[in-house]
């Protein structure tokens, strides 16, 4: 196909539906999937990060799955890069690339081009862990916010990585992230570009799917999970891997660090934080198609294929 072939953007927060709808639509149209999410490329790392089973992926495939090892780091910019290589591969093959996820940073990443930002320094970050262990992430929180309010405006208290993130860039490069990110260079994104957003109407029916789906993970073994990545000797809370929702719960758990129903609290309360978050960023999307996710799959599929007409 040529750079006249669109692309569909199918963004939303946790447990709103995504990828069964993803799914449909893979079978309904000529779409391939892209997974635009930081936490399902970690090999091992399945039930906490909801990745499709087995039997979901032997029919509709997901590109991008299980492409890192959880005790490697993964960036914005390695996904950009990867992304537009499988964009361009699904227009040869004279198909619609379907990108599905939660990550927003790499849905923005992928459409607008990237800060030029310090690269990660891992003694710093540990000097950070170090100080978050002594004084816990909101003092790091009230740090932040007086060296970049907008920033810190942004993040909950207890977001670790993204508080984290930002005091590094300020460490390493004298500037705030905010600064730094305001002097991008939007690259143009080289096809047309079609945005849908996934979630429920109602907030609250959001807030218990979240619940449900979390007691649902543990039923099917998410400790376990969770033990066994704990078990190898390179892995730890510093690895971005253990820093997706419900990981880190779930470790401290083992650790002895909670009881069992603390880390069902503490877990169900991130992801809803989580879920927030991705909704904040959600709002700012312009020219994006809002979908209920109580709305029939049939009809969205239909108003993807009105959308694929006109090309």
């Amino acid at each position: 196909m040529a750079k006249s072939a669109p692309v569909f953007f199918l963004m939303g927060p946790t447990a709103s539906g995504k990828t069964a709808l993803a799914v449909e639509i893979a079978a309904a149209l000529p779409c391939d999937i892209i997974s635009v999410d930081s936490a399902l490329v970690y090999r091992d790392m399945n039930i906490g990060t909801a990745k499709p089973p087995a039997e979901i992926l032997a029919i509709a495939p997901h590109r991008l799955i299980d492409i890192r090892d959880p005790e490697q780091c993964y960036s914005a910019a390695e996904f950009r890069n990867e992304a537009l290589s499988q964009i361009k591969a699904i227009h040869s093959q004279g198909r619609i690339p379907l990108l599905v996820g939660g990550s927003m940073l790499y849905f923005r990443t992928l459409a607008e081009g990237l800060a030029d930002l310090p690269a990660a320094d891992q003694r710093l970050r540990a000097s950070l862990e170090r100080d978050a262990r002594r004084a816990g992430w909101p003092a790091l929180h009230a740090r932040l916010a007086r060296i970049d309010p907008e920033s810190a405006a942004r993040l909950h208290p207890n977001d670790a990585q993204r508080i984290q993130r930002a005091l590094e860039v300020y460490a390493l490069a004298g500037e705030s992230l905010t600064c730094l990110t305001r002097k991008q260079v939007t690259e143009q994104f080289p096809y047309p570009l079609i945005k849908f957003i996934i979630a429920p109407s109602v907030r609250d029916v959001l807030r218990r799917r979240i619940e449900l789906r979390f007691h649902e993970m543990l039923a099917t073994g998410f400790v376990d999970e969770v033990a066994a990545l704990r078990r190898r000797a390179a892995l730890d809370l510093s690895k971005p891997s253990m820093r997706a929702v419900g990981y880190r719960q779930v470790w401290h758990y083992l650790d002895g660090g909670y009881n069992y129903a603390t880390m069902v609290e503490r877990a169900i309360i991130a992801t809803r934080h989580y879920a927030k978050r991705q909704l904040t960023w959600l709002r700012r999307e312009r020219e994006a198609h809002w979908l209920d996710s109580n709305e029939p799959h049939v009809r969205v599929v239909a108003r993807l294929k009105q959308k694929l007409d006109d090309y």
